[in-house]
Parts: structure tokens; C-alpha cells; sequence
């Protein structure tokens, strides 16, 4: 059987997973499948609330602007939706009040924005979206617990019923090309080796990097306060980070993070405590006056991993991977959902391409390529922190010039808005990475001194 993805070939297509990558992957499958199936194990709510598949779903979620064009683009319309639901939307720098590298960035004129709010929120408008074509059905608390065919052909996936009462006993579902999207703890390798094909390599960096979430009542205004967001951006020489954003409804969210063996306490009288530990009090401040509204939620599995299944191996057709499954990053550098979203417009791109037939190999070539910067950003910046492990750890001549080059950029860009736009463009996915070598940045990073940023924290906007 040839291996070709795409109409004439995909009759019937299965997603394992129902959270934000494979809900995507399904809206693009259903342009070229006949039906297409998502199995997920939890049952969806119906309204925008948390469920036990979104481990990380109570912590802090941002959609920078490469997510929010590629949701545009999948599910016209959609950033519209997301903003009338009261998504607080923050640009960057004039919203937040910002520690990185000893400097405080200016709050001058926004060049970037992202939205803040509840992840459940996101999902389930995209969940409305998708569900609401025919062609995608939907299998809920049942798990995928293998792969029907051979180490040459995917021909389906098995399943098991979850929950009290439920059968035990796996059963088939036939399928033309199986997607997993079942997130970081995704079983794929035991489903390849079951039929005899081979688990791609993992590459992984650690940093230990761990994180306490709480959410607060926002303490009343302060008329000399104008920002919607403090964010102070942990280093080698400075481990512990801290964000406060705004969630809408008068709420905001509280991270703190710090790294393995210090990690952030889940104890609530311990929390307030321990954001005394950053370079400045003005997070700790904050919390003294705010009001909690939920307990601590810790969340410890912050790993970047990234499956290899462009490397030679012994693989099937019609079985690809995307999203977490795929290639999961450290939460901190908040590009989650944004590759979740780029990834499905990649998969779109591939399967109708018409210059190249849409081969199981050459559609994973293009997921992982839509993942590939924010890998290069947020593994260049973990294999930097102290106690990094991992097979990705490692640092070569040409990261240590790379390094010494990018930390004269992030010096010049808190204060030049210039550098800044551009460095912001990257981190946000809508620009390359190689913008930052253009010629304007290359002059300011070797030649131009750092600028003059703010003493203290700049409660207020800059004028001009």
C-alpha cells in the first residue's frame, strides 16, 4: 500500500488526544479525510472549566502572536471570540513591569502582544469550533492503549474504555492514519514497539525547573500603578522567576518558580514567603495585598523533550505525532499552545501541497519543523541554567559565541526599541530567529552601548 496521506488515500483518520493540538490536527484532517475520529480520555465539560488531561491546565497560559495568527488562520475569526470572552489581551513592554538580566526594560510603546487568561477558556472555544463540523465525532473517556498493523502500515488503534462500570477489554478501531496528540506522557513507544516498529530517539534537557500557581483577587487600584502584569525572568545567576498576570473578572494568576531542590512550596502560609527570594519585593508586595482564591498548584514536570521521528528507523505509514507528543518545552517560555496552533497549520501546508505527495515521513518533517525555533529558544536558554541534564544539554563552541552574542542583545533590548521589537518578534514566534542578526541589531549588539533603563520598577508607562 502506497504511503500517501491526503484525500485519496485517508478514508478515516484518528487523533489520540483532545486538547489543544488534537483538536487542531482534527480541523485539518477533516479538509481530506472522509470522517475523522478524536479519542480522548477525560470527558469534556461543557463549559470552559478544568479537566484531570490538562495537568498544567491550572497554571499560568499565554497565547503569544504566532499561536494567535495560526488560530486565526485554522478557525477565522477566532482571536475575536476569544477577546469578546474577556481574554485580558497585554502588550509588551508597555504593560508589564519587567525584571531580566539586573535591568528593569522600559515600558515604552507595545510591539507584541499576547493574551493572558484560563486555559480551559481557550480550549473550549476551540472545542466549540471544531466539534461544531459533522465530519469530526468524538470517542470521550477512552484511551488509546496501542496500534493496530505492523511496523510497515498503521491500521488503526486500539482502545479501552475508562471509569467505573466500563469494559476492561481493548477493541479496534480501524483508521487509514492515526495522530498522536495524547501530550508529553504520550505512550508511543510502547504502541510502536507492540507492532513491532521502532520508538524515535528522545532528546531531552532538564533543568529541574519547577513552579507553585495560586490565583488572587487583584488588590484595589492604585492610581500610580498602570500595569496589568509584573514578570521578573529567572538566569544562571538568579534562579527564581515570578509572573503575575491578569486573568479578567478582577482575578490574576501568580507563578513562581525556582529550580530542583529549591522548588516553590505548595504550602499556602509558604507561598508569599518564598516570592520574598526574587531580586526585588514588588511580586511579594503584590501578594500581601491581593486575596487568594484557590489553593497552591505545584507542577514539576517542565523537561523540554523532542521526539525524533524525522531520524531512520523502522516506522509505519500513516502514524504521526504533533504537539506535546511531539515536541514539549519548558511551560516558562509560555510556547505551548502558540506550536500547538503553528504545528496544524504546518500539517495543512503539508498534506496539500502540490509539489510533493504528502508522505507519512515528509508531513512529520513539516510538524517538527513548525516546532523547531521554539525548541532552539527554549533549549538555549535551559542548557544555560545550573544543573541542566539531558542529552540536549551539552554546549559546543559555536552556543557558547551564539550565547555571548544573544546576552548582548537581551542587554540592549530592555532599553533599545529597536532591539527590543526585534527580540520580542522572535520569542513570539512571528519573526525567524535570524532577525536578531539583521543588520540594525548587529550594530547596537557589538558596537552600541547599553542603554539606560529604569532604576526601579516603572509603575507607569513611559511617555513617548
Amino acid at each position: 500500500m502506497t504511503d500517501e496521506l491526503g484525500p485519496r488515500r485517508t478514508r478515516h483518520a484518528v487523533v489520540v488526544g483532545g486538547s489543544l493540538a488534537g483538536l487542531l490536527a482534527a480541523r485539518v484532517l477533516s479538509e481530506h479525510a472522509e470522517r475523522v475520529t478524536v479519542v480522548e480520555r477525560d470527558r469534556f465539560p461543557e463549559q470552559a472549566e478544568a479537566r484531570p488531561g490538562v495537568p498544567q491546565g491550572r497554571h499560568l497560559h499565554v497565547l503569544i502572536e504566532g499561536g494567535q495568527q495560526a488560530l486565526d488562520e485554522l478557525l477565522p475569526g477566532f482571536m475575536s471570540e476569544l477577546a469578546g470572552l474577556g481574554a485580558p489581551k497585554v502588550g509588551m513592554p508597555a504593560d508589564m513591569v519587567q525584571w531580566q538580566n539586573g535591568q528593569w526594560y522600559a515600558r515604552t510603546e507595545a510591539s507584541v502582544h499576547f493574551f493572558a487568561g484560563p486555559r480551559d477558556q481557550l480550549e473550549w472555544l476551540v472545542r466549540k469550533r471544531v466539534f461544531a463540523d459533522p465530519r469530526i465525532e468524538r470517542i470521550e473517556g477512552t484511551e488509546a492503549v496501542g496500534l493496530v498493523g505492523d511496523a510497515e502500515r498503521v491500521r488503526g488503534v486500539l482502545l479501552r474504555e475508562r471509569g467505573a462500570g466500563a469494559s476492561k477489554e481493548p477493541y479496534p478501531l480501524e483508521a487509514d492514519l492515526v495522530v498522536d496528540a495524547s501530550g508529553r506522557s504520550t505512550r508511543a513507544a510502547d504502541w510502536l514497539a507492540g507492532i513491532g516498529a521502532e520508538a524515535p530517539h528522545e532528546e531531552t534537557l532538564d533543568t529541574g525547573l519547577a513552579y507553585g500557581t495560586r490565583i488572587f483577587r487583584s488588590p484595589e487600584p492604585d492610581p500610580s500603578v498602570d500595569a496589568l502584569g509584573y514578570y521578573i525572568v529567572p538566569h544562571p545567576g538568579q534562579v527564581y522567576g515570578g509572573v503575575i498576570l491578569p486573568l479578567g473578572d478582577g482575578r490574576h494568576v501568580v507563578t513562581l518558580s525556582g529550580l530542583r531542590g529549591d522548588e516553590p512550596p505548595t504550602d499556602e502560609a509558604l507561598f508569599e514567603e518564598y516570592a520574598r527570594r526574587l531580586p526585588h519585593p514588588v511580586i511579594g508586595d503584590w501578594i500581601a495585598k491581593a486575596e487568594p482564591l484557590t489553593p497552591v498548584y505545584g507542577f514539576r514536570k517542565t523537561a523540554n523533550i523532542r521526539r525524533r521521528y524525522d531520524r531512520p528507523g523502522r516506522r509505519p505509514a500513516g502514524f504521526l505525532a504533533t504537539g506535546d507528543a511531539l515536541c514539549s518545552f519548558n511551560p516558562i517560555y509560555g510556547q505551548g499552545m502558540a506550536v500547538a496552533a503553528m504545528s496544524a497549520v504546518a500539517l495543512r501546508k503539508a498534506l496539500a501541497d502540490p509539489r510533493r505527495t504528502p508522505t507519512t515521513r515528509r508531513v512529520q518533517r513539516a510538524l517538527l519543523d513548525a516546532s523547531r525555533q521554539a525548541w532552539d529558544i527554549s533549549a538555549g536558554a535551559d542548557k544555560k541554567m545550573p544543573g541542566a541534564t539531558g542529552d540536549a544539554a551539552r554546549s559546543g563552541a559555536l552556543d557558547r559565541v551564539t550565547g555571548w552574542y544573544l546576552k548582548r542583545v537581551q542587554q540592549r533590548a530592555s532599553g533599545d526599541p529597536v532591539v527590543g521589537t526585534a527580540f520580542r518578534k522572535a520569542l513570539t514566534l512571528t519573526s525567524p530567529l535570524t532577525v536578531l542578526f539583521a543588520p540594525p541589531i548587529l550594530r547596537s549588539a557589538l558596537f552600541g552601548p547599553v542603554p539606560e533603563t529604569p532604576a526601579e520598577p516603572p509603575m507607569m508607562r513611559t511617555e513617548g
